[in-house]
């Protein structure tokens, strides 16, 4: 069995469940991190390379700017061993293959088989923020005080809701996703302004209204 085995079963789940981003905490020595896993979505964010399954992104806890994204597959982190050396401080050795799968195996421990919703708040955060970015918004609007009906297409249909707005709304708004969920040409709206946020039975009423 390979040994980042895990985010294959993952990354079947996240689909199963429309999830395009999840995360997972995962220890290295004495550093923790947040792990985003990521789906490659065709047309849309960083291009898919051969043979990746997934993008991780892994983010130091307490300098959550100071990340490293990488493509990742059941074998192995599809980067250059000396980058993850730098990144994680791996102590190579007399092997330098040796001593990446020992990280590997480290990391095996932590990767989930499957979607929990039980995340810590810098978990969300972390999440959100690739979300908005993902979708060229500002990461800063986490407020949602509306929802708006996309611009038509060329093909005079609607156009749908991306992954990522799908996602955030799911993330930051699960009760008001909940309910307008089915409506796949439908997008949630969010500002940067906490004063612009708008309880559910408000953003719900006004959208009836329409």
């Amino acid at each position: 069995m390979a040994i980042l085995s895990n985010l294959k079963d993952l990354k079947s789940d996240m689909e199963k469940k429309g999830w395009c981003i999840d995360s997972f905490l995962f220890k290295y020595k004495t550093q923790e991190y947040i792990v985003l896993v990521k789906l490659y979505i065709e047309g849309k964010g960083p291009v898919k390379p051969k043979y990746a399954l997934v993008q991780l992104e892994f983010l130091k806890k307490g300098n959550i700017n100071d990340r490293l994204p990488v493509p990742a597959n059941s074998a192995s982190l599809l980067t250059e061993a000396s980058i993850l050396r730098d990144y994680f401080g791996i102590d190579f050795g007399t092997s330098v293959g040796d001593a990446i799968q020992s990280f590997y195996r480290q990391l095996s421990l932590y990767i989930p088989t499957e979607v929990s919703t039980k995340k810590t708040t810098d978990q969300k955060a972390a999440m959100v923020e690739s979300l908005s970015k993902s979708d060229k918004d500002d990461p800063n609007k986490i407020y949602c005080y509306s929802v708006r009906r996309n611009s038509e297409t060329k093909s005079g249909e609607f156009g749908k809701r991306s992954p990522y707005n799908d996602n955030k709304a799911r993330i930051l708004r699960l009760t008001l996703y909940n309910e307008l969920k089915n409506d796949i040409h439908l997008s949630f709206n969010f500002s940067a302004d906490p004063k612009k946020h708008e309880e559910d039975d408000t953003i719900l009423y006004n959208w009836g209204q329409k």
